[in-house]
């Protein structure tokens, strides 16, 4: 495998120079800096209205030229900015590269969703429903198969002993997903599409007002369950707007308890792992943050009893 070399902003200048000819490298060349200090610095914003983004092997580089196609596949669907690739190529053998737009807004870990900002992400789901699910296949985007929510719960059951010990979570609140009411949240049959997949706080740009102005890096695409990206929203803005989101774009009870409780159980076995000592890859507050948000209470899961059906909607 390609070692990714450590570039500084002299290499960072000179690839931008190399990408482009107009105005955004002439002279000495436009102000360079890592979006994140430390790390591989594989991201650099480059003066005030690019980012370019390095790939550091050649997985990575498969993943990024797949992203710039399938950014042009869904952008006329979501309703949502997503960067736009001003130029691209190669920044070491084998390594691709890509100079983007920078959206406008701060991350979603820093600025809240307002009620307009939920009708975007309701958009977004909205759109994503309607890829074409052969052209993104076509494009390379793999099926990923549905987690069991069943086998989930058991595994967050666990964690959640383990944060009780360290009093970060009542074990008891996971009382309310049942055996029976993991089966009946499975993911039905035929529901495949087009999920972002990573729909984090940090990959949706928000603006002052609340509005998303953006959604970042689609490389962890696939076809797959609807719900992935409901549980996404819910760490990322919290359960009751990632519902109202969801419920927006036409989504039932049966997807949009699904996406909650794939979310509640996913932030319970990220923290106990962290605090474990199985991870290192987020810090402690951000997961604190994550779990709390994704365990906010919503109406839906007041008024809809599993025993009684759900709504196979869509």
């Amino acid at each position: 495998m390609t070692q990714a070399p450590t570039p500084s902003a002299d290499t960072v200048r000179r690839l931008v120079r190399s990408l482009v000819a107009d105005g955004l490298a002439a002279g000495a060349g436009p102000d360079v800096r890592p979006v994140a200090e430390g790390g591989e610095h594989s991201t650099w914003w480059v003066g005030t209205r690019h980012v370019l983004r390095l790939a550091q092997d050649r997985d990575a580089s498969v993943l990024q030229r797949r992203e710039l196609r399938l950014r042009d596949l869904v952008r006329p669907h979501i309703g949502v900015p997503v960067p736009v690739s001003v130029a691209h190529g190669e920044w070491a053998s084998g390594l691709s590269c890509t100079l983007d737009t920078r959206l406008p807004g701060v991350s979603g870990e820093k600025q809240a969703v307002s009620a307009v900002g939920e009708a975007d992400l309701a958009g977004l789901l909205t759109g994503l429903r309607e890829v074409p699910v052969r052209q993104a296949e076509a494009l390379g985007v793999p099926r990923a198969a549905p987690r069991s929510l069943e086998e989930l719960r058991t595994a967050a059951a666990h964690a959640a002993e383990e944060l009780a010990a360290a009093e970060e979570f009542d074990p008891a609140r996971l009382a309310q997903l049942t055996a029976p009411a993991a089966l009946q949240l499975a993911a039905q049959p035929a529901a495949a599409i087009l999920v972002h997949h990573d729909l984090k706080g940090e990959h949706l740009m928000v603006s002052a007002d609340g509005r998303v102005r953006g959604v970042l890096d689609w490389a962890d695409a696939v076809i797959g369950d609807p719900a992935e990206d409901i549980a996404g929203l819910a760490i990322a803005v919290g359960a009751p707007a990632a519902v109202r989101a969801a419920t927006l774009a036409g989504y039932g009870p049966r997807p949009c308890l699904r996406g909650l409780w794939l979310s509640r159980c996913d932030t319970v076995i990220r923290l106990a792992d962290r605090l474990h000592g199985r991870r290192d890859d987020s810090p402690v507050p951000l997961l604190e943050t994550q779990l709390r948000r994704a365990w906010e209470a919503i109406l839906l899961e007041r008024v809809t009893d599993l025993r009684d059906g759900l709504d196979e909607t869509p």
